[in-house]
């Protein structure tokens, strides 16, 4: 079913490009592709490059460290991260989500819409509307959020707000927009005060218009350049999420429901601590990122897509009126049981966007929020395993103590992970398509950049300074001889060598 490009079978008379860095993904990570006398691409790789260890360096940590701990791992997400750790240390105190005192699970659930938010609301308008607004190919000094707030104020500042809007929910409830605290073992250590909430409700009404008009631009922007946005970099893949049992889009806590990719039901409802007898990692040794796979259809056959794209093809439905009405609609255009546009992930991303700004409306006028029944424990357990859905798709924190309280094991599984194969196959279709002869041209990196951010990639799963990275593209003879060379510099000027 599914065209798998691990390795080329037979390397003579191949060329090698690579592209090193990929620019505006958070990470550091390269591309290289081997081309055949025809440029025809026979193999296709996104490297990353970067090793950071946390799995190793929280071993020998104390338990409650975690939720602080591994939020570390990003700038971006660490909300999904520290409530990911903290689903799995409840089960350490004897607590199962199901059980967590309600206004504990609904602080959390607002938490994590802020969170999903200001993430979303980040990568689309900083980091892909410049492509999108400007064109893949447009010059290099309009692909930027200036450039957009210079050309098109009113939406590059409508993206701004609706970021600093999730990041005061993440504030109010956490301390602070980056790297806060309040979740615990066994529930929150905080509630909302009504002043609170309330500085929180002047400015959602404006939200959820400027999340419709979000969703209204980009379905504009994609049926526009049909059927090229349909085509690029577009892959045929299983997908994968949780989901609630009623069969809704779920961003906090659920089951898993897997699909392929004519949309029949692989697994459904699937107990996520048991996720071991799901899904295994695959270790290559051309990269530091795993290759996670369906167990029951193998490594060729198995791997899957998570994220906006993956959740919104999965879900039965969303139990928000507008991000309901948005989903019907994003269906009807794929014509086909399921989505597979690469470039469509934008349009489910923002559909989220939505969702989660009705759902912070409707959790802000529910009084649980400042209750003050937070914490509950149980018998202790020596294994937790917590799973959330996090911006990025699917992210699974899995560890281990002895009776001391130290980790002693720790399995993270993180959702660029999980995209991993369906970055590199779409990074082959791309080059495929727009490579031509041994002339290398900048528009070229932009393009095979765009397939990578469209996954909104976190590949390091770090924070890394604002700005620009520079960027270089070689192509070399079977000889390793440079035939041509572009160096993009940090402040966009392109060098030919």
């Amino acid at each position: 079913m599914y065209e798998h490009l691990e390795t080329a079978k037979n390397t003579e008379n191949l060329k090698r490009v690579v592209v090193d860095p990929v620019s505006r993904v958070e990470g550091h990570g390269k591309v290289t592709l081997l081309l055949d006398e025809n440029n025809k691409v026979q193999q296709a790789r996104l490297h990353i490059v970067e090793f950071r260890g946390f799995e190793r360096f929280i071993q020998g940590r104390p338990y409650w460290e975690l939720p602080v701990l591994v939020q570390r791992l990003c700038g971006i997400c660490p909300v999904s991260h520290h409530l990911a750790a903290a689903k799995a240390i409840d089960q350490l105190v004897g607590i199962d989500p199901v059980n967590l005192p309600i206004s504990a699970t609904k602080l959390r659930r607002l938490l994590h819409f802020g969170q999903v938010l200001q993430s979303h609301a980040l990568h689309f308008f900083h980091l892909s509307s410049p492509d999108l607004l400007f064109g893949f190919e447009s010059e290099i000094g309009k692909r930027n959020i200036i450039a957009v707030l210079n050309d098109y104020p009113e939406i590059g500042l409508q993206g701004v707000k609706l970021r600093k809007y999730g990041q005061e929910v993440i504030r109010m409830i956490s301390g602070k927009r980056i790297h806060g605290t309040g979740a615990i073992a066994g529930g929150m250590n905080k509630s909302l005060s009504k002043a609170e909430r309330d500085y929180l409700l002047e400015d959602i009404d404006q939200m959820i218009q400027w999340s419709a008009d979000s969703v209204a631009l980009i379905k504009k922007v994609h049926c526009s350049n049909l059927p090229y946005y349909d085509d690029f970099g577009t892959i045929r893949s299983n997908y994968l999420g949780l989901i609630q049992p009623t069969g809704a889009l779920e961003l906090y806590h659920g089951g898993i429901r897997a699909k392929n990719d004519n949309g029949e039901t692989i697994v459904d409802h699937f107990d996520y601590c048991n996720y071991n007898a799901l899904i295994h990692e695959e270790v290559r040794s051309w990269t530091y990122m795993k290759f996670p796979y369906l167990l029951s259809l193998g490594k060729e056959d198995g791997w899957y897509r998570v994220g906006p794209l993956a959740r919104v093809n999965n879900c039965d439905f969303i139990d928000t009126p507008l991000a309901e009405a948005a989903r019907v609609e994003f269906k009807a255009h794929g014509g086909e049981a399921m989505v597979h546009s690469t470039l469509a992930t934008h349009w489910a991303r923002l559909i989220e966007v939505l969702h989660c700004a009705e759902s912070i409306k409707i959790l802000l006028n529910d009084p649980d929020v400042m209750g003050h029944d937070l914490v509950a424990q149980g018998e202790k357990r020596y294994e937790g395993i917590g799973v959330i859905e996090a911006p990025r798709g699917t992210l699974f924190h899995h560890y281990q103590v002895d009776e001391n309280d130290i980790v002693t094991k720790a399995n993270l599984i993180v959702s660029t992970t999980s995209n991993n194969q369906a970055m590199n196959e779409s990074v082959r279709q791309v080059a495929a398509e727009y490579l031509s002869g041994q002339e290398l041209t900048e528009p070229l990196l932009n393009n095979l950049e765009v397939a990578i951010r469209a996954y909104d990639p976190c590949l390091s799963c770090a924070t890394h300074a604002v700005g620009k990275m520079p960027l270089q593209l070689e192509l070399l003879d079977v000889e390793g001889k440079l035939i041509d060379k572009l160096v993009k510099h940090s402040d966009g000027q392109i060098e030919r060598s």
